[in-house]
């Protein structure tokens, strides 16, 4: 039964029982952080890394002499076996023809000796005394001429020169640093990843390498894993190279290198 204003009001009583028969709006619930991320089905591990020939090598100076040519300049090309540096060893050779004419008279004492012996005119111990002359001349001339042999410094083998440490007419003496030589035949690239990699790293595998000076992206296939773990920081060397022959890459560029990663 209505009440008794809500016949003189019927308007007022329809909007107050709608209001009253009206259920309440539903609120949104506010966010929660999760805990747990979501597993990665796969992903790739970025890198710092840098470009480094496969082969290198200072060439040092194994006698005191004065540089007299140095025909491969600083970042030249050169082939195993070319000269690089050649020194002035005129005292050298002057001892080496010293040493050949001693070696000479030697051997001419030893048959007169000899000869004398036969002749029953000398003793066995001069005979023996011209061999051990003979003997000894013989190892002077087998010095110097050791000596001459490093009158010059050929290539190790094929590549380029990273540096020239000496210039030409310049003295150097016996250890003296000459020229870097590096072999960019083959690039490659060595960097740390984390141990537990090894369960799936192998030799062979395949990564990409973008270089920073060039902005582009380079193939590579791992080469070499170190052998032992580091404890502390949990990771181990790997080394890989450029799969394939790119002239605009020289050592020392560096990037980031991007290796998949198996599903986790």
């Amino acid at each position: 039964m209505k009440p008794s204003h809500c016949w003189t009001l019927p308007l007022l009583c329809l909007g107050l029982g709608t209001a009253l028969a009206a259920p309440p709006a539903p609120t949104t619930p506010a966010p929660v952080a999760s805990a747990v991320a979501p597993a990665k089905p796969s992903g790739e591990r970025e890198i710092r890394a840098q470009l480094m020939p496969r082969r290198y090598t200072t060439v040092a100076a194994e006698i005191g002499a004065k540089v007299q040519r140095m025909p491969v300049g600083e970042g030249g090309s050169f082939k195993t076996g070319q000269l690089l540096v050649s020194f002035d060893c005129s005292l050298q050779q002057a001892q080496l023809a010293k040493a050949r004419a001693e070696l000479d008279g030697a051997e001419q004492s030893l048959k007169t000796h000899e000869r004398l012996f036969e002749l029953n005119a000398g003793g066995q111990l001069e005979v023996e005394l011209a061999r051990s002359g003979r003997a000894k001349a013989r190892a002077e001339l087998g010095a110097n001429q050791a000596v001459l042999g490093k009158c010059s410094v050929n290539a190790p083998f094929s590549g380029r020169i990273a540096e020239q440490k000496v210039r030409e007419q310049q003295y150097v003496q016996p250890g003296q640093a000459l020229l870097d030589i590096i072999d960019d035949s083959v690039l490659e690239l060595e960097f740390l990843v984390p141990s537990h990699w090894l369960s799936w790293l192998k030799p062979g595998g395949v990564l990409s390498v973008q270089i920073d000076e060039t902005r582009k992206t380079y193939p590579a296939r791992f080469t070499r894993i170190g052998a032992r773990v580091d404890p502390v920081s949990q990771s181990v060397k790997v080394a890989a190279a450029i799969d394939g022959r790119f002239p605009e890459l020289i050592a020392g560029m560096s990037g980031r290198v991007i290796a998949a990663t198996p599903a986790q």
